[in-house]
């Protein structure tokens, strides 16, 4: 396994000349010329982590060290890599992005992404660390059906991470795209095979010192770029938001709230989703394993959640920074898109997702467009690591050891299974990106989170806080929820007309999140199904509250036990 880890790195390198060769066009059929300071940046980057894949593999012996790393991460460095899992490509480049073409309104993601934190800290956090192991299912499972529940655990966890995977692999590939040069579909190839390199041989322990290294160095970025942004307006935001207002299309509109979710009920669906959706994320839910007592659990939200609310401020600044810094520069836009559409916000090149690396190109040259390239590719990399990493655990954990071995299943069988589940997500990826080329990065998190509002969380919580919950309930009610949602997804206007390319105003449901309705039907599904539940395994089901709750509260009986 070692000689094919030297093996895909050297031939990753050997290969990048080519690459850059290679290059083609991007949007508009404009030539990028090579940046070396940028590519020498993202190269160094890359074998540095590779040093890293190398260094944790080493001490990866165990399936704790492979799915938790050996519990043994402190509070602090957990909170780093919970922010750095979360710092994701919609964050940085979608959320800007969203802020560069629509104002005011972007910032509805990362209020509603913020929000979601406390429901996790004051709820699940301690909870899961005193009742699981490696993943979520082994929470939902601890007093009900192993089987049925691990298997809708995992449906409802490969589901979230395929659609997250979308996202990130569409923003390393416009990234890449636009830093080599390369036609995309090479890019989203390349990204994806990094990500099987780190996965594969370094598990969490190589996946969670990616995420704090770069957690660190895009807080460092995004604080210099939103710093020299506010300096040219003498550090007055009010200055910077006259003059986005004076240079941008819809003028004084990109000051109020309404330009992009103007229907209510899309507005609060959509809010509910990144409130609820954090809470049923795989990736971050695995996180709290990591930690070693439910203490250190608690600590690391509180650190992800102050680092995460102080960078969502630093990109309503970029993105605003963009408007009048990149939307004005020709050097950023396509000639023949500002011809035909007179507007600099729609000319960008690469389209809004690259407003932030257009910015650090105006900020601060080449030096500093290379470094936030770079952190940026190490954004994206961290997280799809990190999914799928869940992915990966979903199907060798809870479907493998637990459902088709019984809980008999080998270590190093079960770790090999991992590995070739990685591989299977990687390929997946690689395809989703293709399609989904020119959605938003930040919407279609979106929707990841409401495939995990509407499936995993409502399960979680109510298996964790309701005595009444039987595995009948759960199954059908966690499944109505992913179906309702899936459904939606794809029946609303982003995926049927704008991905799928049906005509305009012929999407059967006019709700581009369905979260809403797809979490309403999921309680109620489980709520009115464990109701009438008179089953023997009912009976089972409800008596185990008891045993369930006491170890929640005090950690008896899980390893790192903490007193109160």
């Amino acid at each position: 396994m070692k000689k094919l880890s030297y093996l895909l790195a050297t031939a990753f390198f050997a290969g990048l000349p080519t690459l850059v060769l290679a290059a083609g066009t991007i949007d508009g059929g404009t030539k990028q010329a090579v940046n070396s300071v940028a590519i020498g940046m993202f190269v160094a980057f890359v074998a540095f982590t590779l040093c890293i894949t190398y260094w944790a593999a080493k001490q990866t012996a165990s399936a704790a060290d492979f799915y938790s790393a050996g519990g043994g991460i402190t509070g602090f460095q957990n909170g780093l890599a919970i922010a750095g899992d979360y710092m994701s490509a919609a964050s940085f480049l979608g959320i800007s992005g969203l802020v560069y073409t629509s104002g005011y309104d972007g910032l509805i993601y990362s209020v509603g992404w913020l929000v979601g934190w406390p429901i996790v800290t004051f709820l699940i956090a301690e909870q899961l660390r005193n009742l699981g192991k490696f993943t979520f299912a082994d929470v939902t499972s601890f007093r009900l059906g192993q089987t049925e529940i691990r298997i809708l655990a995992a449906c409802g966890s490969l589901v979230t991470v395929a659609f997250y995977l979308i996202a990130q692999m569409v923003g390393a590939g416009k990234l890449i795209q636009l830093l080599f040069g390369l036609d995309y579909w090479m890019a989203v190839i390349l990204v994806g095979g990094l990500m099987m390199i780190y996965v594969t041989f370094g598990g969490m322990k190589a996946t969670t010192w990616v995420q704090i290294i770069k957690a660190v160095l895009l807080l460092m970025g995004a604080t210099f770029m939103a710093g020299a942004v506010l300096y040219k307006y003498g550090f007055s935001p009010e200055a910077l938001f006259a003059r986005a207002v004076e240079v941008h299309p819809k003028k004084a509109a990109i000051m109020e709230p309404g330009s992009l979710i103007s229907n209510p009920l899309s507005a609060i669906s959509l809010g509910l989703a990144l409130m609820f959706g954090t809470a049923g994320l795989p990736h971050i839910l695995m996180r709290f394993f990591t930690v070693k007592d439910a203490q250190a659990a608690r600590k690391s939200v509180l650190y992800a959640t102050g680092f995460i609310g102080y960078f969502y401020i630093l990109t309503f600044i970029i993105g605003f920074g963009a408007i009048v810094l990149v939307s004005t520069n020709p050097a950023f836009l396509d000639a023949g898109i500002l011809e035909k559409t007179r507007s600099g916000i729609a000319a960008i090149k690469g389209g809004s997702n690259m407003a932030a690396i257009h910015l650090a190109n105006a900020v601060g040259g080449n030096l500093f467009l290379g470094f936030i390239s770079a952190v940026a590719f190490a954004t994206i990399l961290a997280v799809v690591s990190g999914l799928a990493l869940a992915g990966a655990s979903s199907i060798s954990h809870d479907i493998y050891a637990m459902v088709i071995k019984d809980g008999k299943a080998n270590e190093q069988d079960e770790i090999r299974v991992s590995k070739i589940a990685t591989l299977f997500l990687g390929v997946l990826a690689i395809i989703l990106g293709i399609i989904f080329e020119n959605q938003n990065v930040a919407f279609m998190v979106g929707l990841a989170f409401a495939i995990a509002a509407s499936c995993n969380f409502p399960v979680l919580a109510m298996s964790i806080f309701w005595k009444g919950l039987t595995t009948r309930g759960a199954m059908i009610g966690g499944f109505l929820g992913l179906i309702s949602a899936v459904v939606g997804v794809i029946l609303s206007p982003a995926v049927w007309e704008a991905t799928l390319g049906n005509p305009k105003g012929s999407a059967p449901i006019p709700l581009d999140n369905p979260a809403l309705f797809s979490i309403s039907l999921a309680f109620a599904g489980i709520w009115l199904f464990s109701v009438l539940d008179r089953s023997v395994r009912a009976k089972v089901d409800r008596g185990g509250f008891d045993a369930q709750y006491v170890r929640s509260q005090t950690g008896i009986g899980a390893s790192g036990a903490v007193a109160h």
